[in-house]
């Protein structure tokens, strides 16, 4: 739909954005000056205080006819009234325009944020059982039935790694900010790798970051649970200096009381028996061997300079090597790609046995080439993209694995989700706590995040690491700084927040 003038009868924030959500997620194009469908699009909600919100939609033809919509609804007893009011102004609008426009309905309905988890593990707490959830997020969020069943299946899954938080128990993650080569779908802060110089610096600032993140690790008396290394990718580092890294990281932080110790290792090109051989002797527990792709063609096209046979061949390196846990990443939707070539792929992906698959939907994100060289792809439609998601899944659940953590971004093909998917006992801890942000995450490195969670409130509190590698080299001692207010802010005087 194009549409010439776009008036919305609010310019309250949120209110503002949640309607925009929805004109994207129906691809609505406003201020169109050549050859729009529409004159004008008009949006009013009429709040029922303490009740519920009617809205009106009026769409005005090129030649001064009007059409007038009208949805409603009432809020939940157990919503903010707030909240319950965004909801209802989307919900509202979503309904219009599949129930009276004629617009397809979403897999995910209005659920549009990065965490739809949460919203689960509240009514979890609450009390509420796996049957009653399904039917809320299909009333109260349009989610369709695949999707609701798919959620509550991972929130529930994840119950056993979140109950009963522990404010003293931590995680760790350590951001190297390098690559060998910057591939065509990737906005991450990550750096080509170019000379040992800039290695060697941005090391000693790492040293610098690790010993600050250590002594705040004692002087509050914390348990690390688990330590994730990630990037960029970290195994991109030449040997000797990528050995130099772990060393720091595992004598800093590895102690009795870590259960995980992951090192984001994904492209075969970066792998060496060297490397594992280190990752080995320090404790490594989970790494990955990530193709994206086993179709040739494939990985030519987005950059990534190996074979479906060096993939093969690097996950039969970590077998032999000892690493106890190999996690591999598909990307359903990359250009030119069909359903036929995702089922290829998995099936040579599950011969390799990989103890946890994660399945990543193509997000379009500003900085990378391929959002800037659009034209140039031929990618998938939506609806093709989901027949690859449901074909993906049909082979995960062959194979006995199940989905145990899940999260969403900003545009994805399909409109799907990511997803990890995993052997019983084969989950990763740091994916879930991050995810659902009910742990404490000390961060340090290239883009890191730290998070200090209130295990009470769920309140949140964060600081940021920069994503630019310069400055966070000049800037270091301002981050570290930065972190350890916040986590004494925390838990000074053994309070937390």
């Amino acid at each position: 739909m194009r549409v010439k003038t776009f008036e919305l009868d609010s310019s309250d924030e949120v209110v503002c954005k949640i309607v925009r959500e929805i004109l994207m997620l129906f691809k609505v194009e406003t201020g169109v000056t050549d050859d729009p469908d529409f004159e004008r699009l008009s949006i009013e909600n009429r709040i029922v205080p303490g009740t519920g919100v009617e809205t009106s939609l009026l769409l005005e033809e090129m030649d001064g006819r009007c059409q007038r919509f009208r949805a409603e609804g009432s809020i939940q007893p157990d919503e903010r009234e707030s909240a319950g009011i965004h909801r209802l102004i989307k919900r509202n609008l979503y309904d219009i325009f599949c129930g009276q426009l004629g617009f397809s309905t979403a897999p995910w309905g209005i659920l549009h944020g990065v965490r739809p988890t949460k919203i689960v593990h509240r009514w979890i707490r609450d009390g509420m059982e796996e049957e009653k959830v399904i039917g809320r997020l299909q009333r109260d969020y349009r989610v369709s039935s695949e999707k609701s069943s798919l959620l509550a299946e991972v929130a529930f899954r994840q119950i056993p790694f979140l109950s009963n938080p522990d404010p003293k128990c931590v995680s760790i993650y350590v951001g190297i900010p390098f690559c060998l080569t910057r591939c065509l779908y990737c906005s991450f802060p990550s750096n080509v790798l170019s000379g040992e110089r800039e290695v060697r610096q941005f090391l000693s600032a790492l040293e610098r970051d690790i010993a600050a993140a250590k002594e705040s690790v004692r002087r509050y008396g914390f348990r690390v649970q688990s330590i994730y290394v990630g990037g960029g990718t970290p195994s991109s580092l030449p040997e000797p200096f990528f050995g130099e890294m772990l060393s720091m990281v595992q004598s800093a932080f590895f102690d009795s009381t870590t259960i995980e110790f992951t090192v984001e290792a994904g492209r075969p090109d970066s792998m060496t028996e060297g490397k594992i051989d280190i990752m080995r002797r320090l404790g490594v527990t989970r790494t990955s061997a990530n193709p994206q792709s086993m179709q040739q063609r494939t990985l030519d096209r987005i950059g990534r300079r190996h074979t479906p046979e060096d993939v093969i061949r690097m996950v039969s390196m970590l077998r032999d090597g000892g690493i106890p846990h190999i996690n591999m990443d598909l990307i359903l939707g990359l250009p030119g790609e069909t359903a036929e070539d995702v089922s290829d792929s998995m099936e040579k992906v599950l011969a390799l046995a990989p103890d946890s698959i994660t399945l990543h939907a193509l997000a379009l994100k500003r900085g990378s080439r391929l959002k800037l060289e659009l034209e140039d792809y031929e990618l998938p439609g939506d609806e093709e993209t989901r027949r690859m998601g449901g074909v993906a899944m049909g082979y995960i659940r062959g194979a006995g694995l199940s989905p145990y953590y899940l999260y969403r971004q900003g545009y994805m093909s399909g409109q799907l989700e990511n997803i990890g998917c995993c052997k019983r006992g084969s989950e990763c801890i740091y994916n879930i706590q991050f995810m659902e942000e009910r742990q404490t995450i000390i961060g340090m490195g290239g883009a890191a995040t730290s998070k200090i969670v209130d295990p009470n409130t769920g309140r949140l509190k964060s600081t940021f690491h920069a994503k630019d590698l310069a400055t966070y080299l000049r800037d270091v001692d301002v981050y570290i700084e930065k972190r350890t207010a916040l986590l004494g802010e925390g838990y000074e005087n053994g309070g937390i927040l």
